[in-house]
């Protein structure tokens, strides 16, 4: 597909270097690897993720998807994932670029269109077929990068050129469906949106509940259909991938990472991470910054 190939090297060109690049547009990100990774506990947005070349493996509990040039990842609600790149080589690297979702054009979107949103039983994280409409139109999304005068005018239209395709494949009636605000993936998603901003507070389910506005039984059985984990399972992976994170970008040790994210037991937190992420903290912190097998999540 001649639109693959140029976003293949409008990646090379914009995210030169192995790793997640940000760009001038916030909902843009690069990212490249020039070896296949390790697993990588991270949490993604609702998002379209798009590979030029290579291929990678997501997971979610013990649900495992490979995407790749041919099929595209589609996250309807933020999850925390496991991923690692599978295929990528210096001469051929892996070559992706992720478009979060624009919850309020979507919802404005699905008003325009007129058509009344259903209920709906689709997967919030699935891969679907390449769509050549898709794959031209973030294209040209990346095309801006080279135009940065042109972004301010042309991106919010071709963001929602992507919407609209979105909404026109496979996935459309769960797009509409979480556009639709008492919908029940529109209140999981803002339980996950409460949790997320106070990921380091005692979680208080009823406190919770009501911010979705379901009844705590509701909330814990629908989180869990959709996220596949109980809203105390998913705080624990936003805390221990904070950790991480603290350690390997901001050189905290165990104790005051653990401390930050809300641990008290340093033991319980040593404990839970090592579960997570297959070694404790130190090990897996010096592990990382000494290979070349971590790039991060996209």
């Amino acid at each position: 597909m001649e639109s693959l190939s140029q976003l293949a090297a409008l990646i090379r060109r914009h995210a030169p270097d192995p790793g997640v690049s940000g760009t001038r547009m916030s909902r843009l990100w690069l990212v490249r690897s020039d070896h296949p990774t390790v697993p990588v506990p991270a949490v993604y947005e609702a998002s379209l993720c798009l590979i030029a070349q290579g291929s990678k493996r997501v997971s979610i509990g013990d649900h495992s998807l490979v995407y790749d040039a041919s099929r595209y990842l589609l996250v309807s609600v933020d999850l925390p994932l496991v991923g690692h790149v599978i295929e990528a080589s210096p001469s051929e690297p892996y070559l992706c670029c992720k478009v979060d979702l624009d919850l309020a054009a979507l919802a404005d979107l699905v008003i325009a269109e007129g058509r009344k949103p259903r209920p709906a039983d689709l997967p919030a994280l699935a891969v679907y077929p390449g769509d050549p409409d898709l794959v031209d139109a973030v294209c040209r999304l990346v095309k801006l990068l080279d135009r940065p005068e042109s972004i301010a005018a042309l991106a919010p239209l071709i963001e929602r050129e992507i919407l609209y395709r979105l909404l026109d494949g496979p996935h459309g009636a769960m797009l509409r469906h979480m556009a639709a605000a008492d919908s029940r993936l529109a209140r999981v998603a803002r339980a996950i949106a409460w949790i997320r901003s106070r990921f380091r507070d005692a979680l208080r389910i009823d406190e919770v509940a009501a911010a979705a506005g379901m009844s705590a039984s509701s909330l814990h059985a629908h989180f869990k259909a959709v996220t596949r984990m109980t809203p105390l399972e998913y705080q624990k992976q936003l805390r221990l991938q904070e950790a991480r994170r603290l350690m390997l970008a901001g050189g905290a040790n165990a104790g005051s990472a653990g401390f930050a994210v809300g641990y008290d037991s340093p033991s319980q937190f040593s404990r839970e991470y090592r579960r997570l992420f297959g070694a404790p903290p130190r090990r897996d912190i010096e592990r990382l910054q000494a290979g070349e097998d971590y790039v991060g999540a996209v």
